[in-house]
């Protein structure tokens, strides 16, 4: 089943029988899963499987749904800050679907935060101590990390996303969620990203589901905030010069619908867009096809993901009359970046 087939399955309403059927098929499979993770978590929970400690502080950035909460720009938020402190930090990644040894989070972290380390390899324990040993790294940024127990964290942070917060209530693959939501009773944290996508009503109303998991739950909320438009050859582009252009978008992450909010948000005239599974590895078949649709549109740009331009922008080469580009943001946080900052900074205290 594809990806975006069977996400649109799990969050639509649709109650056509072929529809209903497929979904008592991913419910039934559903429960299997709930079972293993749920063995898995009172496993680590009664430290039958034990967890490895290291002499450093380590901060896992998480989520409990799958795909597209903003991980990506709070690691980087969160390592470009303690480097300004001077703190020797590394950031722990498994590196998704690699393919000749690139891997769109793990580049996409080594240009956002060019003062950290970034350690890919699936085995947390042997990164975090070779980040250690070689780096002499004191904070140890664990990208992904909240179902990767093997690896002791002095803070777990968990992002989650304003405009899918709770996974559709099920778990994989009958719903968006990776563990139930009593899993979040192991979080230190919650920042909740995307937040200007949603009323101040709705994100209460995410709030108080959290503090009834965990009533002391710490909270922030941030935004992703377009900054420029990056062209080939690395050249900026200031966000003012999009206005009144007719825009063509394209991505292959976990959210797109959040993406293309972000670009409607701005204003921007979107004239049309093409969505590819999350980690789409392009070819030059995809680029050519996407030109195609957008010329047919009459597009000026063609706008994409800083995570998708990292394995496009040598297939987007100047031949193109129509100029490929890619939309950088940043984290800005509404609420809560003291409280982010004072918990990590408390993990610190015995090793700087």
């Amino acid at each position: 089943m594809k990806e975006i087939f069977w996400r649109k399955l799990v969050t639509s309403e649709s109650r056509s029988s072929s529809d209903k059927m497929l979904r008592s098929i991913l419910s039934a499979a559903s429960f299997f899963y709930s079972t293993a993770i749920s063995l898995r978590n009172t496993l680590y929970d009664k430290s039958i499987i034990k967890t490895v400690k290291v002499p450093a502080a380590v901060v896992s950035i998480g989520n409990i749904t799958t795909g597209g909460t903003g991980k990506t720009p709070l690691v980087a938020w969160l390592c470009n800050y303690f480097t300004g402190q001077n703190v020797r930090t590394a950031v722990l990644t498994r590196g998704y679907k690699i393919k000749n040894d690139i891997a769109d989070e793990p580049a996409m972290l080594a240009k956002a935060s060019p003062n950290a380390t970034v350690l890919v390899n699936p085995d947390r324990v042997a990164a975090a101590k070779r980040a250690i040993n070689e780096n002499k790294a004191k904070l140890l940024v664990m990208d992904d990390g909240f179902q990767h127990r093997k690896l002791a964290r002095d803070v777990n942070i968990v992002a989650i996303d304003a405009t899918e917060p709770f996974g559709h209530e099920k778990l994989l693959p009958a719903g968006l969620l990776r563990e139930p939501l009593d899993s979040l009773k192991r979080a230190d944290a919650v920042i909740i990203t995307r937040a200007n996508q949603n009323s101040p009503e709705k994100i209460d109303e995410i709030k108080k589901r959290i503090l009834a998991i965990k009533p002391d739950m710490v909270f922030a909320a941030a935004v992703h905030k377009p900054k420029y438009v990056k062209l080939i050859k690395d050249k900026q582009l200031p966000l003012s010069q999009l206005a009144g252009k007719k825009i063509y978008a394209f991505c292959g992450i976990g959210n797109p619908d959040a993406y293309f909010q972000t670009l409607k948000d701005m204003s921007l005239n979107i004239v049309g867009t093409k969505v590819y599974n999350d980690h789409h590895v392009y070819t030059n078949e995809d680029i050519a096809a996407i030109y195609e649709d957008a010329q047919y549109k009459k597009a000026e740009f063609v706008i994409t993901t800083h995570k998708d331009w990292i394995k496009t922008a040598l297939l987007c080469t100047e031949k193109f009359q129509i100029p490929f580009a890619a939309l950088l943001v940043e984290l800005e946080f509404m609420e809560g970046q003291e409280k982010i900052i004072a918990l990590v900074d408390k993990a610190l205290e015995k090793y700087v």
